[in-house]
């Protein structure tokens, strides 16, 4: 794997079984939480281990921090120990909704505690079965490790911080336009979004194919949305800190690297009646 943080089904199929290697199936749905690791039971790519976005990605006894609220480092270390990472693992993360959900979350929360050899797969597990690539039901035996790893709190942003950086910071939203206008809301008990955020659907970073836009493309329209600013001054949200991952992938894929995740995301942000309520474009 090169510095991308994408790889394509044909790129990856020509490492399957290579020792440093570990791929990592991270199908999820919100409506039906099990439905991934069913799936995994029925096929899953060679060799990957299972991630379940509620129980190894997030930390759902966590109060006011979201839907999905990030689990603690030590947490985060059993997890990769269990599944056999070192920091020389190269990692490879792949869902079915072309790497828009958890995929891009695991891909991030590694990018978070220093690991450099990740990529999410281009097109997800959709694209490497119309490629005709093999598939098996096996569960692989991997020799567990034991790892400690740190999140880099450089790269989260909690409330209180965001409600500190006001206008310092460019706040884009990864949610569908209609509920970040606040017209539905199918999940949260509250629609609408931040006051001053602005809305970068993550459905807009794919092609027709379901496959991530060209560096290029993905490059102009970030750049029409953040006019002046840099990167840095980033900070990307969604309901519950999952798919805003999709965005910070799409402008480390163009390039446009340092920009942050506020983690407990909108689900976090209305955790308290207190804080504002913006809706509408």
């Amino acid at each position: 794997m090169n510095n991308s943080p994408l790889i394509s089904p044909e790129q990856l199929a020509a490492q399957l079984g290579a020792a440093d290697l570990l791929i990592v199936d991270c199908r999820f749905e919100l409506a039906d939480p099990a439905r991934g690791a069913r799936a995994y039971g029925e096929a899953h790519l060679p060799g990957a281990v299972f991630a379940d976005l509620d129980r190894d990605l997030s930390d759902l006894s966590k109060r006011g921090l979201g839907r999905h609220p990030l689990p603690d480092a030590s947490a985060f270390s059993a997890v990769l120990s269990r599944w056999g990472w070192a920091p020389a693992t190269r990692v490879v993360a792949y869902d079915d909704a072309g790497g828009s959900l958890a995929a891009a979350r695991l891909w991030w929360m590694l990018k978070a505690v220093g690991a450099r050899a990740i990529a999410v797969l281009d097109g997800g597990f959709k694209a490497w079965r119309e490629a005709g690539l093999p598939l098996e039901a096996a569960v692989p035996q991997r020799t567990p490790t034991q790892v400690r790893v740190d999140f880099d709190a450089a790269q989260i942003v909690y409330t209180d911080t965001l409600q500190q950086l006001g206008d310092a910071a460019l706040l884009l939203d990864a949610r569908g336009a209609p509920r970040f206008r606040g017209e539905v809301e199918p999940i949260d008990p509250v629609a609408g979004h931040v006051p001053g955020a602005r809305n970068r659907p993550l459905t807009d970073n794919f092609d027709a194919h379901g496959r991530y836009k060209s560096v290029d493309a993905l490059r102009t329209e970030f750049a029409a949305l953040l006019g002046s600013r840099a990167p840095r001054e980033v900070i990307h949200m969604c309901g519950s800190g999952v798919s805003a991952c999709v965005n910070l992938l799409a402008m480390e894929h163009a390039g446009l690297t340092g920009s942050r995740l506020y983690a407990p995301s909108w689900s976090g942000w209305i955790s308290d009646p207190s804080r504002p309520v913006a809706t509408g474009s």
